[in-house]
């Protein structure tokens, strides 16, 4: 195919040569002049895993605008969105918070799209650039004009290989506003390799990228608290704790748990968070990272009082569940307890209920009630919510019924 790219900077041009060596064609466009030069000597001018062998050999051409959108089936937009030396991460985090710098992008975009409008064709657009979700329709999409087919598809790359990265990734992360363009890169993507190509929303892969990205900060900031503790405490080595933590394939290294709904519970994680915020601070550690998963799990909590609050409208409130888990019947630290007790703090009536726990005829059916499920028992899916009721489910497993209000937590409104 015919691939071009607007942008030849550390991740447009290792890129266009992992590309180039499948087999495709590749004209680009970049306004720097170092991208030039580095195209003219065949010298890399930063360090990148198997490039420089690639540059050798490369027919890459570095072309105008317009030329490369006459020449393209697929055009991959890689700008970059770059955030101040503030935000970089090598000062003190400031108060401040502040958005990616879009100006780049969209000055891009701009212009591609009036070259796109000039030739009068339509040309399948992916744009790589890593940006928070909604900006692309809301910073980008307006700047477009009607032969300009739009997708979104950050890599999940590291600066260093790219190449590599980009040849055998773990999946494909693909944001569909064209579905021909989508059907397009998919197309291109099979000549490259075999993995999962993930179609979704753009809003979702605006997400993804970035909440990808987050974890793997959330592993190494664990890792290293591990290492604080290992450092503090005699007889213990970071490297065999971690170790033994690998092993951990079913719960740990796995899908299991990464769902949304509430926080855990059980008789051990809420009791051995607390309990290690104890021993951080009597260890003296620079950072208590389990006190703040407690706050998350209960300010999270306090959040869904909220919803909670929103929907029930005068109705009478019921928390479904009082296990800690489905098809359980032990209610130690139960995030269901939580809900209703923050519910009852606020000064709430609430009606408890759970098949596991209460008899078939305490059942709370006899009215509306704005009902919270706040324990997946299978038993709720088929549970006679009286007409006129409110479901707020977190788990998102009710289905919907006539005269019932379901509403779906973590399932954000269509876009307009």
């Amino acid at each position: 195919m015919r691939i071009g790219f607007i942008g030849l900077g550390k991740l447009g041009l290792p890129t266009a040569l992992a590309i180039e060596e499948k087999g495709h064609e590749v004209m680009g466009w970049d306004p720097a002049p170092d991208v030039e030069e580095t195209l003219r000597t065949r010298h890399m001018r930063y360090m990148e895993k198997g490039a420089q062998e690639l540059l050798y050999n490369s027919r890459i051409q570095l072309r105008p605008m317009s030329e490369v959108v006459r020449f393209a089936e697929l055009i991959f937009v890689t700008i970059q969105t770059p955030h101040a030396p503030l935000f970089e991460g090598v000062t003190r985090l400031p108060e401040e918070r502040r958005d990616f710098d879009y100006s780049f992008l969209a000055a891009g975009m701009r212009d591609l799209a009036e070259e796109i409008e000039k030739l009068g064709e339509y040309r399948n657009v992916i744009v790589v650039s890593t940006v928070l979700p909604g900006t692309i329709r809301r910073e980008i999409r307006p700047l477009l004009g009607p032969h300009t087919r739009l997708c979104y598809n950050p890599f999940f790359i590291a600066m260093g290989t790219v190449i590599p990265d980009f040849l055998h990734p773990e999946f494909v992360l693909f944001g569909v506003d064209d579905p021909e363009a989508a059907a397009a890169a998919e197309a291109f993507y099979r000549t490259i390799h075999g993995e999962t190509f993930y179609k979704t929303s753009i809003e979702n892969a605006e997400l993804i990228k970035v909440l990808y990205n987050t974890f793997i900060s959330t592993k190494i900031a664990f890792a290293n608290t591990a290492m604080e503790i290992c450092h503090r405490m005699p007889g213990t080595d970071v490297d065999n704790v971690i170790s033994a933590l690998f092993l951990g394939r079913d719960r740990i290294i796995s899908p299991s748990y990464m769902s949304g709904g509430m926080g855990d519970g059980g008789g051990c994680h809420p009791r051995d968070n607390i309990a290690l915020s104890f021993l951080a601070r009597k260890l003296g550690m620079s950072f208590d990272w389990f006190s703040n998963i407690m706050l998350q799990r209960e300010r999270q909590t306090d959040w869904l009082a909220d919803l909670v609050e929103e929907h029930a409208e005068g109705r009478p409130i019921c928390v479904l569940g009082k296990a800690f888990k489905p098809s359980c019947s032990i209610d130690t630290g139960s995030p269901a307890l939580l809900l209703g007790n923050i519910l009852e703090e606020r000064g709430y009536s609430v009606v408890r209920y759970d098949p596991h726990f209460d008899s078939a005829g305490a059942a709370p059916t006899d009215k509306a009630y704005c009902y919270f499920i706040g324990t997946r028992h299978p038993e709720f899916r088929v549970f006679p919510y009286a007409p006129g009721s409110v479901v707020l489910d977190p788990w998102r497993y009710i289905e919907d019924r006539p005269g019932v209000k379901v509403v779906r937590i973590g399932v954000g409104q269509p876009v307009t």
